[in-house]
Order: structure tokens, then C-alpha cells, then sequence
């Protein structure tokens, strides 16, 4: 395995349709009109295209959840109708069940690692921070390890055979002169046991609605050391190591490098997810991989890099039977045909919107290494979303 594996596999055709996903993403962010925006209370000026998508995404699932927001106090409430409401956000409503409420509060807030940076407001509030995402995602599979296992032998069919924990804001070295002497640090790490039976650690970094545009860490002599050092690179002074799309993705590989190094964890990976709409998420991830020099197989210490998109992992639950969970992540995160819809109906509103637009990109399952026996789960396509262009008018009116 290298570095800069492509995390596309190669199938046949027969394996596709063996296995092809219940979930099929559109293959262009919808540009949301101005008025649906302004009728919802989601507008934003200096959101991003895909930002506006996924906004507007937010404030249909809490009216679907019926999950009163910030924005619903009145003429003077200062935010945005995609931030929840003190009452919810006290009640853990950013969260997919009171079980992964609670796991956030314990893990994120109460037995935060010291000087953790963990912002309160994004965790409970905020339903397009990447914070509430992580925990929605891998809460799951860090309360049911056998869930966590079968998704991770997917994904990373080479280096996990089982899941034992998962640590969340989570440092080796948190400003200590042996890793970069600063706070970086990961959404989360996965303690797994390899096929061969080591020890090992998938550092995670989850983005949802972000745009890498900066501003970026104050660089530091210590970092043009551990440039040197990690030998991850193909040529460690290179400007693109030190720009806003891909700074962070340095930092963190090189702690996890120097996880192995400093002796913390005999094996490790750092794996980036971003959702494939995502745009300069997405193009940030290949940048990245592309600056890295190809891993030795003969060298376990060396700690490779794997980018998915979120689709991809929603998917994996989804095979490895819990699809329960799957379904409120793809409706929560990732269901942009339903965004389609409900443009569509803002400004032509006698036009039918059960029709997924066309051409459609590939299932989101097959840009990564899923295993057809993890689950049982039964075939069947997804709807759009809403059915009718009524019930886009009735969302956008309430």
C-alpha cells in the first residue's frame, strides 16, 4: 500500500451490481436560490455553494425532527434558523439518540483531554459543524464495537481486525517538543488490533461544510523540523505543505507519524472524510496525497493515508447491518437530492421533482473497500425527497 493510494478500488461489473448501494449521490451540489434561503431563514452571505446546500439541509432536518432553532425568538433573535435553540441544544438534539448525547457529553466535555480544544456552542448547536458529525458517525461504532469492527475491516480491510475503543479531540503529544510542540490534534483516534494481532491507531479527521480557505497555524520553526523528520515526503520544503487547503492534513500526519516514532503505538494511519459534494474538501485530500512519498510495505512504522468520502462511510454502516443508522446520516448529511428538489420547486414550482437529475454519479460505496458479506440488508432504492412539489412548498411556508 502507498501513501497516495487511490481510494478507488477496481471492481468488475458483476461485483458492482452485487453489492452496488441503497445510497446514490447526485453528482453536483444544487445552487440554492436566494428566496428558498430567505424563506427558511438559512441565508448566509459568505457561504460557500456547498455551504448554502448543506445549510438549507440542516434547517430541513430540524423541521423534520421538529427541533426549534435559535432563530425563533422573535425579530431579534441573532442566528441563523440552522442553529438550534438553546432549550434543543441543552436537550441533545444535535445528536441522533440520548446514548450519543450522552457519549458527547462524557467524552467531549467532562473527560476532555487537557486543553482539548472543544467548543461547546459547535458540539450541542451547531448542526453543520464537523464536531456533532463525528460523534453522529463514529458514536455508533465506538457504543457497539462489533458495528465498528465490521465497518472498519471495510474500509481498512489491511489494517483492522477489530475495534477495541475510541478516544475523541484526541493528541498523542498535545505541546510537547516531540511531536510539534502545539495543539494539534484529531477528531479521534480508533485503538484496533491488526490482522497480525498488533496494537494500532486510525487518527481520524472529519470535515463536513468546511472550505480550507485559512486562516492557517501560525508556522513554527519545530514544523519545518518535523517536515524533515517524518520523512512522509516527497520533498519536505515544498510551499503546498504550508498552504491553507493542506496545512492541517501535515500536521496531523506528522503526529501520527510521530505517534509511531515516539514509540506510543507500533502501527498507525491517518484517514481524512469529507463529503463528495465537498468540493475543495475533496480536491484539498488529493493535493495532499499527492505531496506524500509512496510507503514501503516492507516498513510497518511508516503511517500511511487514506482519504473517504462521508457517503463512503455511511455506506460501510449501511453493509455492515446497521442501516437504521445509515438512513439518519444520509437524510441528515448527505441527501442533496432532496435539495435538488426542494431549488427546483422555488422557482418552478409546477414542475415535478421525483426525478433524480441527470447524469448521477457513482454509488457512494464505490470509491472504497467494502466487503459484500458484512450484513444482510435488502436492495431497494432510495426516493427523492420530498414526493411532490407540495410538500416542498409546505416545508419552505413552516
Amino acid at each position: 500500500m502507498t501513501n497516495t493510494e487511490a481510494t478507488t478500488p477496481t471492481y468488475t461489473s458483476s461485483s458492482i451490481r452485487a453489492r452496488r448501494s441503497r445510497f446514490t449521490q447526485i453528482n453536483r451540489v444544487p445552487w440554492v436560490p436566494d428566496r428558498l434561503l430567505q424563506q427558511l431563514g438559512g441565508i448566509c452571505e459568505i457561504d460557500s455553494r456547498f455551504r448554502r446546500a448543506v445549510r438549507l439541509l440542516a434547517v430541513l432536518w430540524m423541521h423534520d425532527s421538529g427541533i426549534e432553532s435559535a432563530a425563533s425568538g422573535g425579530e431579534h433573535a441573532s442566528y441563523l434558523a440552522s442553529h438550534l435553540s438553546a432549550d434543543a441544544a441543552e436537550a441533545g438534539l444535535n445528536f441522533h439518540s440520548p446514548d450519543l448525547h450522552l457519549l458527547a457529553l462524557k467524552e467531549l466535555l467532562l473527560l476532555r483531554e487537557e486543553d482539548a480544544a472543544v467548543d461547546e456552542d459547535r458540539l450541542l448547536s451547531n448542526p453543520l459543524s464537523s464536531m456533532p458529525l463525528a460523534v453522529n458517525l463514529f458514536g455508533p461504532l465506538a457504543l457497539d464495537t462489533k458495528l465498528g469492527s465490521k465497518v472498519l475491516r471495510q474500509l481498512l480491510p489491511d489494517f483492522v481486525h477489530s475495534v477495541q475503543r475510541i478516544v475523541w479531540e484526541h493528541s498523542p503529544g498535545r505541546k510537547d517538543p516531540r511531536y510539534l510542540s502545539d495543539r494539534t490534534a484529531f477528531d479521534l483516534a480508533i485503538h484496533v488490533a491488526t490482522p497480525e494481532g498488533e496494537p494500532g491507531i486510525v487518527y481520524i479527521e472529519v470535515k463536513l461544510s468546511e472550505e480550507l480557505l485559512g486562516p492557517v497555524a501560525r508556522w513554527r520553526d519545530r514544523y519545518s523540523e518535523a517536515l524533515h523528520e517524518v520523512r512522509l515526503y516527497k520533498d519536505p520544503d515544498s510551499p503546498i505543505l504550508r498552504t491553507a487547503p493542506v496545512e492541517q492534513l501535515f500536521r496531523e500526519h506528522a503526529v501520527a507519524q510521530k505517534s509511531v516514532d515516539n514509540g506510543v503505538v507500533p502501527r498507525a494511519m491517518f484517514i481524512a472524510i469529507g463529503p463528495r459534494l465537498n468540493r475543495r474538501v475533496q480536491a484539498a485530500f488529493k493535493v495532499y496525497a499527492n505531496e506524500l512519498l509512496p510507503v514501503d510495505p516492507a516498513d510497518p512504522t511508516r503511517v500511511a493515508f487514506r482519504h473517504f468520502t462521508l457517503e463512503a462511510i455511511i455506506d460501510a454502516i449501511d453493509v455492515a447491518g446497521d442501516g437504521g443508522t445509515a438512513d439518519q446520516l444520509w437524510k441528515r448529511y448527505c441527501d442533496f437530492q432532496r435539495i435538488y428538489d426542494a431549488a427546483l420547486a422555488a422557482i418552478a414550482p409546477k414542475t415535478p421533482v421525483n426525478e433524480t437529475p441527470s447524469p448521477v454519479a457513482a454509488p457512494a460505496a464505490d470509491d472504497t473497500k467494502l466487503r459484500p458479506q458484512e450484513g444482510n440488508r435488502k436492495k431497494r432504492i432510495r426516493p427523492a425527497h420530498p414526493a411532490s412539489s407540495s410538500e416542498v412548498t409546505d416545508a419552505a411556508n413552516a
